[in-house]
């Protein structure tokens, strides 16, 4: 059976990369190809494919497959794949409530899954590792593997991560402020990682196996203990000058507002994540957050509460929609995306996108005759954080395999 493949599906517009990497990365992308196709694809000549292929089919990366074929008789066609079973990475995605791993192989496809949950309060480096440790012990126990067999492994987090350094200079996660986080994971497994934080994550998630699959540029928004945002242009991850940017949950909506986790006041995050819905839920409901229950369950009965009619539930669920709203009309100021897709954990909450929502993103922006980009909703559940990190480490891996720059 021919993989559906995965990873971008178009070209980026400059193209600078060696041959081999990007015959490569076209074909996990299409699952199978001939090199007739490839050539195409690729705007090269028949030969530089085949010379191409044959280098990598003796470096193990790409094998030969019989292709499907509509006649009965005859030798079949003879295509291209990605050999599956020669590399296999794994990516891990820490919260402050579930943490989630995933083995992949080199094609892209899902081995193995794991699911724990976190300390749920701020703890040191070496707590955190301790449980991203285990859970990738589940994972690989789940896969029938040992640590030996992975070639690399992504981490991410929600925070400001400098992805090239592999520090984590801040996350809500931590009680310590510029943590080695690649140095310290690296040291533990002995093998080597890559960073991010988890809005990062996501948009390498939709890029290499969703939405974004078919777009060169696009947004992706994250909603859920706090607000992120992850940029998509020319097919790579955009991070900013120093690779800290895209924080968009700590861009300010009200001049000495309402208290970050960050440490700052005015954070649109501190309008629309969980621990904001929930400190509101507090004041205007009148609950005891310590006699309430879980952070999770609380949002849940706000919810429930809201549905049912309950004037104060509904005003705190739009006064965070109308929050929102001003964060992607930024976004659509700034950026120009064509696509917008909101996904987390709160887009089960549909009073944060109600129509109301989306249309007041469009009064918002200026009229200037432009299309506004299109908004989808994308609820993939927990382990899509996983599979971005995991996304990490493969276009890490075969980086290092077959290119001359960064992922």
């Amino acid at each position: 059976m021919l993989r559906s493949g995965c990873g971008p599906l178009l070209p980026t517009v400059t193209e600078t990369r060696p041959l081999r990497q990007r015959l490569f990365e076209c074909l996990r992308a299409a699952g199978a190809s001939s090199r007739a196709d490839l050539a195409r694809w690729l705007d090269c000549s028949p030969a530089s494919v085949t010379s191409v292929s044959a280098e990598l089919i003796e470096a193990g990366l790409v094998r030969e497959i019989d292709a499907p074929r509509e006649a009965a008789r005859g030798r079949p066609p003879v295509s291209l794949a990605v050999s599956p079973d020669i590399h296999k990475v794994a990516g891990i995605k820490l919260t402050d409530d579930t943490h989630t791993a995933v083995i992949i192989d080199f094609a892209g496809a899902i081995i193995a899954e794991a699911t724990m949950p976190s300390a749920a309060h701020r703890q040191p480096l070496a707590a955190t590792l301790d449980e991203a440790e285990t859970l990738l012990h589940r994972a690989l126990t789940e896969a029938g593997m040992v640590p030996g067999d992975l070639a690399w492994v992504g981490l991410g987090l929600p925070g400001v991560v400098d992805h090239a350094a592999g520090v984590a200079l801040w996350s809500p996660l931590l009680t310590e402020r510029n943590a080695p986080l690649r140095e310290a994971l690296e040291t533990r497994l002995g093998l080597p990682v890559a960073v991010d934080n988890d809005a990062n994550l996501l948009a390498l998630a939709e890029l290499w196996f969703g939405a974004g699959r078919s777009r060169t540029d696009f947004a992706v928004v994250t909603i859920e203990n706090g607000v992120g945002m992850g940029l998509v242009l020319g097919n790579r991850v955009f991070r900013g000058g120093t690779g800290l940017g895209m924080e968009l949950g700590h861009t300010k909506v009200q001049l000495d507002g309402a208290l970050c986790r960050c440490g700052s006041r005015g954070c649109l995050e501190a309008y629309v994540a969980d621990y904001a819905l929930v400190r509101e839920a507090q004041t205007a409901l009148h609950w005891n957050r310590d006699t309430a229950g879980s952070a999770r369950a609380l949002l849940e009965t706000l919810y429930a509460e809201a549905k049912a009619g309950h004037s104060a539930a509904m005003s705190i669920f739009n006064r965070a929609g109308r929050y929102l709203a001003v964060g992607l009309a930024n976004v659509t100021e700034l950026f120009d995306p064509h696509l917008i897709i909101l996904s987390g954990g709160e887009m089960r909450f549909d009073f944060l996108y109600a129509d109301a929502v989306l249309a007041e993103v469009q009064s918002l922006t200026s009229r200037t005759g432009r299309m506004p980009p299109k908004i989808e909703i994308n609820a993939w559940g927990d382990m899509v954080w996983a599979r971005g990190a995991a996304a990490l480490a493969l276009a890490s891996l075969t980086e290092r395999l077959l290119g001359e720059s960064r992922p």
